[in-house]
């Protein structure tokens, strides 16, 4: 089975997120916790994840906003060469999420090394924390194939996107790109998601 590690931004995801869904539904996911959600330190959400990592043969990463960036800092890190593939949901600029919410971020520089594994973006044409020149911006410097799925906010609980089963389906769009043999079981095949793919 294909082993999923899935990343909240900043102040965790709630109950009601997708992401929480995800790790309630699909089997062998989990949440890489943090233990300072609202302040968050670079070099501290990376040894969680290192460590989430440790525990593993390989694992897909499933994103959110900014652990987007975080996973995006992995382009070379020791660690890179456990992930098989990240999907990349909704990335925040560090610039506008810092002007958002300041003197709380502390991440260093905007990641924008090209990727070392396949990804997946997901992006929306009106994110508050990423505008479309932005998202561009950064799906080209990271090598990433990008889907947008319209005027969809955030893609989180306030912007209506709490269980998301057509999330599954990029997923696997991801799975598949990676060239991963190994069985991902869909508990809730969805349909109909309204998306452009490309590779920019």
């Amino acid at each position: 089975m294909i082993q999923t590690l899935i990343i909240p931004g900043l102040n965790g995801s709630s109950d009601a997120h997708w992401q929480r869904h995800w790790a309630r539904e699909r089997p062998y996911s989990s949440v890489v916790e943090q233990e300072d959600w609202t302040c968050p330190v670079l070099t501290h959400w990376q040894a969680k994840l290192d460590e989430a990592l440790s525990n593993t043969d390989g694992a897909f990463l499933v994103a959110h906003s900014l652990g987007c960036l975080l996973a995006a800092s992995y382009a070379s890190r020791h660690q890179a060469g456990l992930v098989r593939g990240v999907l990349m949901v909704a990335p925040c600029s560090l610039e506008t999420t810092l002007k958002m919410h300041p003197c709380m971020i502390d991440f260093g520089a905007e990641p924008l090394e090209r990727l070392p594994f396949p990804s997946l973006v997901v992006g929306s044409l009106n994110d508050p924390y990423m505008s479309v020149p932005q998202l561009e911006r950064h799906v080209k410097a990271w090598g990433s194939d990008l889907a947008t799925i319209g005027f969809a906010g955030h893609i989180n609980v306030m912007s209506g996107f709490g269980r998301w089963p057509e999330g599954y389906d990029f997923f696997e769009r991801l799975v598949r790109r990676s060239g991963s043999t190994e069985q991902w079981t869909t508990a809730a095949a969805s349909h109909g998601a309204v998306a452009r793919l490309s590779s920019l």
